[in-house]
């Protein structure tokens, strides 16, 4: 079994890496693909001269920045992973990350929006509810208990 991690750097889903980690730890068969999806990057065009190095380098270090919470956990329990950093509309680019890695489940954290909020918008883990051809499992923010034994 292979399993994408979402991550954005938020404590929610750093609450969805702890998830994977109780279920590695209880037995589960797994690897993990830890994954985060940056803004596009001509967002980034307005601000910075239009050269690609400078916006690969830019999204890359956030990218980081977005990983390293988890990635930490990950190693710390001695978990082996694969990591990504894409850029794009995150719910389509995490399922389109999860079907090219193979994974058979997808694990991410609820954001705490409202429900109007959600309504009008949509939110990122309904999108990948809704469209993913994988399980999702949404982890509530607390839901882990802290963080797992070791």
């Amino acid at each position: 079994m292979k399993i994408l991690i979402a991550v954005d750097g938020s404590e929610p889903a750093l609450d969805a890496v702890r998830h994977a980690l109780q279920l590695l730890q209880s037995g589960l068969r797994a690897s993990v693909v830890l994954a985060t999806v940056q803004e596009p990057v001509y967002l980034y065009e307005r601000v910075l001269p239009p050269d690609s190095d400078v916006l690969e380098r830019v999204t890359g270090a956030v990218g980081g920045r977005a990983l390293a919470g988890a990635e930490a956990l990950l190693e710390a329990a001695g978990v082996a992973y694969e990591r990504e950093i894409a850029s794009g509309e995150p719910a389509p680019v995490l399922i389109d990350l999860a079907h090219r890695h193979g994974c058979d489940a997808i694990i991410m954290g609820a954001r705490g929006r409202g429900a109007l909020r959600s309504a009008l918008l949509g939110s990122v883990s309904q999108r990948v509810v809704q469209d993913a051809a994988v399980p999702v499992t949404i982890v509530k923010h607390g839901a882990t208990g802290g963080p797992p034994l070791a």
